[in-house]
């Protein structure tokens, strides 16, 4: 039963404190908040709600929008607990490892990295995509193949490279750049909202919940969801079934709030601030998100939507040309500090999974000046410009998805785990109604993952047997808890006590 060894919450604390592996704590909550709002609005204003209006849910995309937000909130509960109580980097890995064990930490990190790199990497293609449609407005082409949808997308690379080296520069530093770019997009945002009301048909509106029909997927066995594939059901799209694929599509939109518990360790006061961060972030792009989703559907009708850059062709297609610029600059905007942020919380995820010694300590080593793991964001920011580069458009959201999906469960399952196994622990924020929430959470989670393709979940499978072998193959045996291996002299006490508890 070693592979469920628990990290004790008192270690996790002091590994904080160690010079060689000490980030800097510089933030407050309005930079967490700014930090979630900067990561989550972005992909599902300006490239999911017309997606998802036009393919599967119609104007009952609000309704998608609001499921998906039920369950990111609920979700963001527990969250909330875990990084008030345990304010160290990894997020739900960290919180896993001292709840749960070694093997579900490890498999939640893994999960983790998954949707952060393939995140950042979708959203870099995105930020492409609109970068393009900006330059055009103003007469300037990029060559077909090397810009968005060509052999290498040589933008998104560009992006990647750039973002990578401002994150070396410092978290201060890079959230100075996310506040003022944040505060662009939001404004940009309110004003395309604003705009969009006069334009409004409400005829557009009807039916809301369209009548369902085979979905392109009908004869297609890997491109169906899971549910119908495992029920023998009809794949379709639209009626209530389009609001629930619906949901499971844009669930990609909310991706952000958790990554705000990747910051713990950075945050002057974590038990106060985290909790607001997470929970303000996410309440701020729900209004955000529901409105804008009113907004489109209203203005053009869903089945004549264009699914990609759907914001701006709304207004196009009301000959306010103008308007496609503005909101194709917020996308650029909007997008470069989804990538920003998603950076930062893997490089700080991977960080702690390096000094845990499941992955090579070497890595975790932080600049003296800069107080960042320089080493660890030069390997994830490579990794992110080959995905975003190299990888065809349209192979890596769902598989964003279920990353995140499957955190979720684990940490929600997490919450009466630890009520039970800590009771004493000092809880600043605490989940209402537990264990009611957090199983409800979780099992909303379990129903969207359900709706994700089947391709989707047997690539999850061998990336998840992937995992386990690397885990068998090096954590194993390597972990700190496993050898006694401290991060110096001054804790080996305490290590040593770790593993005669596990």
């Amino acid at each position: 039963m070693k592979i469920f060894r628990t990290k004790s919450i008192e270690q996790s604390l002091a590994d904080t404190e160690e010079p060689e592996y000490k980030l800097a704590k510089t933030l407050s909550a309005f930079d967490l908040t700014v930090f979630g709002v900067g990561i989550i609005v972005g992909a599902g204003i300006f490239t999911l709600t017309g997606r998802a209006a036009n393919q599967v849910a119609g104007p009952a995309v609000v309704l998608s929008f609001l499921l998906a937000a039920l369950c990111c909130g609920l979700a963001a509960l527990c969250y909330a607990e875990f990084a008030s109580s345990v304010p160290v980097s990894g997020s739900a890995y960290t919180f896993s490892y001292a709840s749960m064990g070694e093997l579900v930490a490890w498999i939640i990190g893994w999960d983790l990295i998954l949707e952060l790199l393939l995140a950042a990497a979708v959203v870099a293609q995105g930020w492409s995509a609109y970068l393009g449609v900006l330059l055009g407005h103003v007469g300037i082409t990029l060559p077909a193949q090397y810009s968005y949808g060509g052999a290498v997308d040589v933008p998104a690379v560009l992006l990647a490279l750039f973002l990578g080296a401002l994150v070396s520069l410092g978290i201060k530093e890079s959230m100075r750049v996310e506040t003022v770019l944040v505060g662009i997009k939001v404004a940009i945002v309110l004003f395309v909202v604003v705009a969009g009301i006069g334009l409004i048909n409400p005829s557009n509106y009807t039916p809301f919940i369209p009548a369902p029909v085979p979905s392109e997927g009908a004869h297609s066995t890997m491109t169906q969801p899971l549910v119908q594939a495992l029920f023998g059901l009809q794949p379709a799209a639209f009626g209530v079934g389009g609001i629930l694929a619906g949901a499971a599509l844009v669930f990609f939109a909310y991706l952000g709030f958790d990554v705000v518990a990747t910051a713990a360790e950075e945050t002057r006061n974590p038990q106060r601030d985290l909790p607001r961060g997470i929970i303000g972030s996410l309440l701020i792009a729900t209004v955000l998100y529901c409105a804008v989703a009113v907004v489109v559907t209203g203005m053009v009708r869903y089945d004549q939507l264009e699914p990609s850059a759907s914001l701006a062709q709304a207004f196009a297609h009301h000959g306010k040309g103008w308007m496609a610029i503005l909101i194709s600059a917020g996308a650029v905007v909007g997008l470069f500090t989804v990538v920003l942020t998603m950076i930062i919380g893997c490089s700080r995820l991977v960080f702690a999974m390096c000094r845990d010694n499941l992955l090579p300590m070497g890595l975790a080593t932080i600049h003296p000046q800069h107080r960042t793991p320089t080493k660890i964001i030069a390997i994830l920011t490579v990794v992110i410009a080959l995905l975003a580069g190299l990888t065809p458009i349209g192979m890596l959201e769902e598989m964003v998805n279920i990353g995140t999906l499957s955190a979720f469960i684990l940490v929600s399952i997490g919450i009466p785990v630890m009520r039970r196994t800590h009771p004493d622990l000092e809880r600043p924020f605490k989940v209402p109604f537990s264990p009611v929430l957090p199983i409800l959470s979780a099992v909303i989670c379990i129903g969207l993952t359900l709706n994700l393709a089947v391709e989707t979940w047997l690539r999850f499978l061998v990336w998840l047997a992937l995992g386990i072998a690397v885990y068998f193959g090096y954590g194993y045996r390597h972990s700190r808890l496993a050898t006694g291996r401290a991060l110096s002299p001054d804790v080996e006490e305490a290590v040593a006590a770790d593993r005669r508890k596990s």
